[in-house]
């Protein structure tokens, strides 16, 4: 029985998978080592028992008609040689270090962060003493960066630590070939400009002065310092002005690296003009001179508080608690709970503890038998304890509500030889500087005049690289 064509085809496409379909077909199946030439196969021929043989008996053709011829070559697939894997290179732990970066939260230590790292506590250690030569781990604070280096090996092994305390200036310490650490600060160029910072008051000279540029830290340093002269309460008034000239620095592609030090302010107070004057003697000090080179410096400060309103003065008051009229023996100063408090002079803490309607209160003795007290305090100062010896501005408590008190406020008084007096007339004359250090300061002064004139409209000149 014969085969039709399209049947024998599709067999045959059924039975190998490579099979090409033209004027010949070619299929592609494993062939054995010792195959010969192809076979051609006669029309109708199948062999016995195979598969084509047996897929013909089940379909037979319904005519007579001869079938194309068709060829049957097995072709051997070329040999492709497959390249060998190369395995990756070993990491070397002396050029290949691993790279992290610890940002420093709240709490948080040098030491606890390099633990949190996998770092080994004694390579810590060291690291730590190394880097403390020019900077101080304790000063790190929230959102600072910490780069380390670690070896890339088992056990990762602490190579570098690098920290920026402030912009411009770069600490680190190294691992050294021989076990021991090398540490090194960079400071980048940076050249010192002169700025000027301008405003006029509507509700606090803090608030305007960093309205006008001048940085917080700065702001609250001059309002201390301008504590000898003004009464915050009753000297400024809306419309005010200032002017303050302090230094910035920037690096050489123009950036703020920081600030130094107000070097100048002018104060305009009620048509009363007060100028304050940065001035470095021939030993090294530094303090503050109005312009006739008085110092700003006095035994007591005016206000022992940053920001607050005298809300009750000295003398014969009714008491808002107790309802009836009696002596006021201090000053009230009306401040947000918390405010912190600062000595108004340097002395002697004489006791901190609560004293009946005083609430928390503060004793502190000062030469020439003068004591100053604190009440209505919230709590007191970090190690605030009898027989410390603390210097003027040094922060002793916050303000607070405590003991026969009707809201937050800090009381204060001043006693001499055991009579209280009005604080806000026990202050001492200021000296003044002669000689040498006055023609020194004058010197400065002009110096500095001739700087802001050339300033014109401009709020910053540059005046030399550091």
């Amino acid at each position: 029985m014969r085969l039709r064509p399209a049947t024998a085809i599709f067999a045959l496409l059924a039975l190998s998978p490579a099979v090409q379909i033209g004027p010949t077909i070619t299929a592609l199946p494993e062939v054995p080592a010792n195959a010969e030439t192809p076979m051609t196969t006669q029309p109708g021929a199948t062999a016995a028992g195979s598969p084509a043989s047996e897929l013909a008996a089940a379909d037979p053709p319904p005519s007579e008609a001869p079938a194309p011829d068709v060829i049957v070559a097995a072709i051997p697939a070329p040999d492709i040689p497959v390249p060998e894997a190369t395995p990756p290179a070993a990491a070397d732990p002396e050029t290949d270090p691993q790279e992290r970066i610890l940002v420093v939260g709240r709490g948080d230590t040098l030491a606890g962060l390099l633990d949190g790292a996998g770092v080994d506590n004694a390579d810590a250690h060291a690291a730590i003493a190394s880097l403390s030569r020019h900077f101080r781990p304790a000063a790190l604070r929230p959102g600072d960066e910490i780069a380390i280096r670690l070896s890339t090996g088992g056990a990762p092994a602490l190579q570098e630590i690098e920290i920026e305390p402030e912009p411009g200036r770069t600490v680190r310490a190294s691992r050294q070939s021989d076990g021991s650490w090398r540490d090194e600060q960079t400071i980048a160029p940076r050249t010192r400009f002169l700025v000027r910072a301008e405003g006029t008051l509507d509700g606090g000279l803090f608030p305007a002065m960093t309205r006008s540029g001048v940085p917080a830290g700065m702001a609250l340093s001059l309002i201390r310092i301008l504590g000898h002269q003004v009464d915050f309460q009753r000297d400024l008034q809306p419309g005010d002005s200032f002017a303050i000239l302090f230094d910035r620095f920037r690096d050489s592609d123009g950036d703020i690296l920081g600030h130094g030090q107000v070097l100048q302010a002018t104060l305009t107070l009620s048509g009363r003009t007060l100028e304050v004057w940065r001035h470095k003697d021939r030993q090294g000090g530094t303090d503050w001179y109005d312009e006739q080179g008085r110092s700003l410096r006095r035994s007591f400060l005016r206000t022992p508080l940053d920001g607050a309103r005298i809300s009750s003065g000295f003398g014969l008051r009714s008491h808002p608690v107790l309802g009836f009229n009696r002596m006021h023996q201090g000053i009230d100063f009306a401040a947000p709970s918390g405010t912190p408090v600062y000595a108004a002079a340097d002395g002697t803490i004489v006791s901190a503890k609560r004293e009946g309607g005083y609430g928390l209160m503060i004793r502190i003795r000062h030469a020439g038998g003068v004591e100053t007290r604190y009440a209505h305090l919230s709590r007191f100062g970090r190690a605030i304890t009898a027989s410390r010896r603390v210097r003027q501005g040094d922060v002793i408590g916050a303000v607070g509500s405590t003991g026969l008190s009707t809201g937050p406020h800090l009381h204060y008084e001043v006693g001499v030889g055991g009579r209280t007096v009005n604080p806000a007339r026990h202050v001492q004359q200021a000296t003044r500087l002669a000689g040498v250090e006055l023609n020194a300061f004058r010197a400065r002064q002009r110096s500095l005049d001739r700087i802001v004139a050339g300033l014109g409209t401009r709020d910053e000149v540059a005046l030399a690289s550091d």
